[in-house]
């Protein structure tokens, strides 16, 4: 009788084997499996997010983060001439808290409210379940789909907490006045282990790299996110017609810089990334400055690059915390400590940044001051 095949129980397994069949992938690619495999990927088979689950968001830890984007968007609405219709569209949109904040705010503007149409762009089948009991009670139909070009017609207004930091990066490490793209291989014992691509980039693939960092030193690692200018394309194309607004809010960094930021968390703890593949999240820091360039090179407007804490707070966040403590003695320190971590340097005030990305004919929208 012939031997039967034994087929992998887990990613990790199937890396293992396909690696080993047909050689070393890229890190954009390792990302791409271990974060949306429909079988063993991390974001279709759990729900990850919560102070028990592997990290917690912006809007988890305070209903004031979503409250102020709410406003925001009040603001770009009014900015485009208050359209009777306005697509609302979230990227990667968690438990759907931060757009249950969002739309109650939007509640005590009727107009606003009532020209929203919402649809939500998610990859985990736990979480859109989430997502559908948490927004039920809101009046707007909520749509799920998977592209942004399925979002309906006319005016848009989109945000994105922590969804660009999810995209897959491919690395490149300069060496010898080259650079060459980081792999994932097969160290002698048959676990995951980086290497470097044995053929420097071509001449005509040195656009990839960030202009900034094409002339650093040897051993310099560059991370890019490649489908960035493909992210942009609907967003331009949607801009020749209808006004459009876009907010990217992520941890990353306002000018191009170099080095390693491919990390893995689980249960709030760093882990190693090539570790468990496919059971932790993986991010890499967003670079807000080739972001900015590759979004103005599609023909749109952005922004200034300001930090979360400089934004929250000119957008309203003291007032805010201000109002709810207001006759609430016991709810005054916890509202004290959630300002504390969204807004202060030395949690996430500083590290996370935001901007805006607008068609031409609006105005920078109101946060923006430097």
């Amino acid at each position: 009788m012939p031997e039967q095949q034994v087929l992998p129980i887990n990613l990790s397994q199937r890396l293992l084997r396909q690696i080993s069949q047909d050689g070393p992938m890229s890190v954009a690619h390792y990302m791409t499996l271990c974060l949306l495999d429909p079988r063993h990927g991390y974001y279709p088979t759990r729900d990850p997010i919560g102070a028990g689950a592997d990290f917690i968001t912006a809007p988890e830890i305070s209903q004031i983060f979503g409250e102020l984007i709410g406003i925001c968007l009040a603001n770009c609405w009014q900015a485009m001439g208050k359209p009777k219709t306005t697509q609302l569209v979230e990227l990667g949109p968690g438990k759907g808290t931060m757009m249950s904040d969002i739309l109650r705010t939007a509640h005590s503007i009727p107009e606003f409210c009532k020209s929203l149409q919402v649809h939500l762009i998610e990859a985990s089948a736990a979480l859109i379940a989430v997502q559908a009991k948490t927004l039920g009670g809101f009046p707007q139909t909520i749509n799920w789909t998977d592209a942004l070009n399925d979002t309906g017609s006319g005016p848009l207004l989109l945000v994105a907490n922590e969804y660009l930091d999810c995209l897959p990066v491919r690395q490149f490490v300069r060496q010898k006045d080259f650079w060459f793209e980081r792999l994932i291989a097969l160290s002698d014992t048959d676990e995951l282990q980086f290497t470097l691509s044995t053929t420097p980039l071509a001449e005509t693939e040195l656009k990839l790299i960030p202009p900034a960092l094409r002339q650093a030193p040897d051993n310099t690692l560059a991370e890019i996110r490649s489908g960035l200018a493909g992210f942009f394309e609907p967003l331009a194309e949607r801009a020749k017609n209808d006004p459009v607004m876009a907010l990217f809010i992520d941890y990353g960094s306002a000018k191009s810089e170099a080095g390693d930021s491919l990390q893995a968390v689980s249960k709030h703890q760093k882990v190693d990334p090539l570790k468990r593949s496919g059971e932790v999240d993986l991010t890499a820091q967003v670079d807000f400055a080739e972001l900015s360039r590759i979004a103005n090179q599609a023909g749109l407007l952005t922004s200034n690059i300001v930090t979360q804490g400089s934004w929250l707070q000119q957008m309203g966040l003291l007032e805010r915390a201000a109002a709810l403590s207001s006759g609430q003695t016991g709810a005054r320190a916890k509202i004290a400590r959630q300002v504390h971590r969204l807004s202060d340097d030395s949690e996430m005030g500083k590290l996370f940044k935001v901007m805006a990305v607008y068609s031409k004919g609006l105005e920078e929208p109101t946060g923006f001051d430097v």
